[in-house]
């Protein structure tokens, strides 16, 4: 419903202006647009460019927040995890966790208490509750005898995010990559946004009502926006992840306790490797160049060692990553700072809405976009209620089970290598034929540029999902970046002639 302000010479206003295309950016603008609403999102990199692809890529309640009394987060969260699991069945997969008991750390009572609540909350289940098991047989050291089998879920967190957005735009949303936020400034009963596009020109566009929704940037969006400073304190916590060599057969994860008392992952990642973090260090601000730090490298390492027999250096790690959760500073450390999320409305008095979005976690993403249209619905005066609870992403519509549905691809791709095609149907889900139809062999997927990467799935991702930049093929859109060698990197970056951005 684009609405065309009475006091002219403006342009076009569009109901809801969303800065950031991260998971909560994305989730907003889906909802407006699934509500009917006009939407255009402008992000500054890419989808999910930051923290949304810098996670421990878990749909999970979050077990460790139960210590900290956060009960609400988690049961909220593990209500989203059912239905992420239902909605999404190709990229939020089930996943089966060990947590050994610790002697000297959390007693075994304490464990069993925070598992069998963590069991009872979030209403329905459809993941196999928690059981005792003993781990006298496995990778572990010798005096890790017993612990607890528990369930979670996996999901590719930056597919996800372009997912989400893929739904916003086939609603009729406007998603803008490599589009910045310059300034903003309420102007009658509208915003007037300037903002900068790929090309370096800019426009201006109008909305009214904009949200800010940009993560670690949320407080430097803010002194851009002629509206006062958000209201809650930000605490700015880095969180970096290793990926080692795979360090133990199942596909099973592991709860580690640290040393410190905190909690690490190690989850089975990408096939070959082992996926570990997190860390939780607090920032000042951001810093330019954000990376894995040595001695994070050093902790997580050391961790591990705790645990396993095989001893790994830092020359052992392939791959480092790192991420800032812009949180809400509730005064407590890094490690136990909530992971709830904060939304803040200015009303501007009688002028355009302004709403201001402060943590969360990936697996409420939806919940908190619900929550923003819901706080947004008076202002803008629309009628439709939620309805992303039910609304399956692109690709989920599988049919049958996500084993079944490879099954039946194998049928009808008889001439794809198995582990291409598993790693394509869980990637796209039901739109895999869009990647490879019409396709009769490998030779007709065009080019082949390492791995399983070839053009045709590359057109895909460039004409479908927003891919720029070679590293949003490769890190971002598929980690097959894990699985070339520098030379395949380097030639598919050098050969990569960066697309315009587009809004699908």
């Amino acid at each position: 419903m684009v609405k065309t302000s009475p006091a002219a010479p403006r342009g076009p206003v569009v109901d809801l202006l969303v800065i950031g295309g991260g998971a909560n950016g994305c989730g907003i603008a889906r909802d407006a647009a699934g509500r009917g609403l006009s939407v255009t999102l402008c992000e500054q990199g890419d989808l999910a460019g930051a923290t949304s692809s810098a996670s421990s890529k878990l749909i999970h309640g979050g077990l460790r927040y139960l210590e900290t009394f956060d009960v609400g987060l988690v049961r909220e969260a593990l209500r989203e995890r059912e239905i992420l699991l239902a909605v999404a069945p190709h990229i939020v997969r089930p996943l089966s966790f060990l947590l050994p008991h610790q002697p000297g750390l959390r007693p075994w009572w304490m464990l069993r208490a925070g598992l069998f609540l963590y069991d009872r909350l979030g209403g329905g289940r459809t993941l196999p509750r928690t059981a005792a098991v003993s781990l006298r047989t496995g990778p572990l050291k010798a005096r890790f005898e017993r612990g607890f089998a528990y369930a979670d879920a996996r999901v590719d967190d930056a597919r996800l995010v372009a997912l989400v957005a893929l739904d916003a735009a086939e609603r009729g949303a406007a998603i803008l990559t490599r589009t910045r936020l310059i300034s903003a400034a309420r102007e009658g009963d509208a915003w007037r946004a300037c903002v900068q596009r790929p090309d370096g020109s800019t426009t201006t566009l109008y909305a009214r009502a904009l949200v800010n929704a940009a993560g670690p940037w949320v407080t430097e969006v803010a002194r851009r926006i002629d509206a006062q400073a958000p209201r809650a304190r930000v605490k700015l916590v880095k969180g970096s992840h290793i990926v080692v060599p795979r360090l133990y057969a199942g596909d099973h994860a592991y709860t580690l306790q640290g040393p410190d008392g905190r909690v690490i992952f190690t989850i089975p990642y990408e096939g070959r490797f082992t996926l570990v973090g997190t860390t939780d260090i607090p920032l000042g601000e951001l810093p330019a160049d954000l990376s894995c730090s040595q001695g994070e490298d050093a902790y997580l390492l050391e961790t591990l060692a705790g645990y396993f027999d095989h001893a790994l250096t830092p020359a052992d790690v392939i791959w480092r990553y790192a991420g800032v959760r812009a949180l809400q500073d509730d005064g407590r450390s890094a490690s136990a700072a909530t992971r709830d999320y904060v939304i803040e409305m200015d009303a501007g008095g009688e002028g355009a809405p302004l709403v201001t979005v402060i943590g969360g976690k990936l697996t409420t993403f939806r919940r908190l976009s619900e929550s923003v249209l819901e706080r947004l619905k008076p202002a803008l005066g629309f009628g439709a209620g939620p309805w992303t609870s039910r609304a399956i992403l692109p690709g989920g519509d599988l049919g049958a089970g996500f084993g079944d549905f490879v099954q039946e691809m194998e049928t009808r791709y008889p001439w794809a290598p198995g582990p291409m095609l598993a790693r394509l149907c869980g990637a796209y889900g039901s739109r895999v034929v869009r990647v490879l139809d019409p396709a009769r062999s490998l030779a007709d997927l065009g080019a082949h540029f390492g791995a399983t990467l070839f053009q045709k799935e590359v057109d895909y991702l460039r004409e479908v999902e927003w891919a720029v930049m070679a590293d949003d093929v490769l890190w971002r859109r598929t980690k097959l970046g894990l699985h070339m060698t520098d030379g395949e990197r380097a030639a598919f970056a050098g050969g990569f002639a960066p697309a315009q951005a587009s809004s699908a």
